[in-house]
């Protein structure tokens, strides 16, 4: 019986998968057959991370690259090209969110900087990578948003701008690359205890009223979100495209 999940052949690069969300879609699809191109800006934790995948079996090499730098990203898939021969799955996760607080106070040097490594990266990342999949007539492009660009904030509104363009960068980008049968998607999860959201899972006065609110009452595990990634990255998913996926324990459905 055809796998529908099965990865073998394929060549993954996922951004930020040194920890986290992105550590997790990188061993799920190394696990499903996927040979994996594991990179951040932190040089150590590549190799940490290659190292462990390494010890599982898995085909896996390290390129570091901070994605905010086009030059970087530009040698992130070029030496993945030389290394393992193509791209058929990107996975655009590295993000930032330096500032918490107002709107209405970030220094326009943030903002951009927000922007730049969100947004601009991840049209970037798939700028570089979709010549090689047209040619192929195959390839998949997953972004990680974020249910902050479902909603309104006082607090994280930058990061929620960015999160809200990731998606409409996979809609626009989904009916461009459609007909050379490149599918683009998006995973908007909710609150994953990663490092990253580690300020508000620890905080009691945010984490239990959360919790309380939560339709499965608990927050994420990052291996809640790789699932999905494998979907869309497999012949499972072949035929959706343009789409935001909520993976987020049901908070987006309450009032």
């Amino acid at each position: 019986m055809l796998n529908m999940f099965d990865l073998s052949d394929k060549v993954a690069i996922v951004t930020g998968s040194t920890k986290g969300i992105g550590k997790a879609i990188a061993i799920s699809l190394a696990e499903h057959g996927a040979k994996v191109v594991v990179s951040s800006r932190d040089k150590v934790r590549v190799q940490e991370t290659v190292d462990l995948m390494k010890s599982k079996g898995h085909e896996v090499i390290g390129i570091p690259c901070n994605v905010g730098n086009k030059a970087q990203l530009i040698n992130l898939v070029e030496e993945t090209i030389k290394n393992l021969g193509q791209v058929d799955i990107a996975v655009g996760n590295a993000a930032i969110n330096p500032h918490y607080g107002s709107s209405m106070k970030i220094p326009d040097e943030i903002f951009s900087k927000v922007m730049q490594t969100n947004i601009q990266s991840n049209l970037w990342l798939a700028q570089l990578v979709s010549p090689g999949m047209k040619e192929r007539k195959d390839g998949s492009i997953i972004y990680i948003s974020s249910i902050g660009g479902l909603r309104g904030s006082d607090v994280i509104g930058t990061y929620g701008i960015s999160k809200a363009a990731d998606m409409q960068l996979t809609r626009n980008l989904a009916i461009e690359l459609g007909p050379s049968n490149i599918r683009v998607n998006c995973i908007a999860p909710g609150l994953v205890k990663t490092d990253f959201a580690r300020a508000l899972w620890e905080d009691p006065n945010y984490a239990e009223p959360r919790i309380a609110s939560t339709p499965l009452k608990r927050f994420g595990k990052p291996e809640d979100i790789s699932g999905a990634a494998v979907y869309l990255a497999s012949n499972a998913g072949g035929w959706i495209t343009g789409q935001t996926i909520v993976i987020d324990g049901g908070v987006t459905i309450t009032v």
